[in-house]
């Protein structure tokens, strides 16, 4: 059994502002860079084998500023990124059901099969990122492993592990730089 701890990355600008970032490469702002140190004393007295990261810079950030600390390198993984929002990355939620009405109250209702014009469904995310994390829990069966990510990804994986329905996923997105430990087998 792998023991996972799952992070979502620190704060960035957009975070702040409510825009909605996907797959977007904005960077930490102060804050997050904050939240991220903050991590290290949750972690120092913990097992880490091993530090896998999503490679957008916010993801790659947190882990690097952990990653100094442990003195274990950061493996970059482009399929632990967040869900692409397509059109809909760097807008906020109101312009977002304003432009695309139809398209938005059709995720409401079956949001593991509608995706933002050019971007992906919950389906495809979940996919991507469980395949990653079936594939690093292989590599370090009796380790532990820290999950650098992003809140819907993350969600995702906690959907997984607790076989909750995708469709609640938005419901289990994590705060900024909380550590969530799961086992998975």
């Amino acid at each position: 059994m792998t023991h996972l701890c799952l992070i979502r990355h620190g704060q960035t600008n957009w975070n702040v502002q409510g825009r909605y970032t996907g797959q977007s490469d904005i960077p930490l702002n102060g804050t997050g860079k904050i939240q991220a140190k903050s991590l290290i004393p949750q972690l120092q007295n913990r097992q880490i084998d091993a530090i896998f990261s999503s490679d957008l810079l916010r993801a790659s950030e947190t882990a690097s500023i952990i990653s100094d600390y442990f003195q274990i390198p950061v493996q970059l993984d482009s399929r632990l990124r967040e869900i692409n929002q397509g059109v809909w990355e760097g807008q906020h939620l109101d312009d977002i059901k304003l432009k695309y009405n139809e398209i938005w109250q059709q995720r409401e209702t079956n949001p593991h099969n509608v995706r933002p014009p050019g971007g992906e469904t919950l389906s495809e995310v979940s996919t991507r990122v469980i395949t990653a994390i079936e594939e690093i829990a292989s590599k370090y069966p009796d380790g532990a492993v820290l999950i650098i990510s992003h809140g819907l990804a993350i969600a995702l994986i906690l959907c997984k592990i607790k076989d909750i329905p995708m469709e609640q996923a938005y419901d289990l997105i994590p705060s900024n730089t909380e550590p969530i430990w799961i086992d998975w087998k």
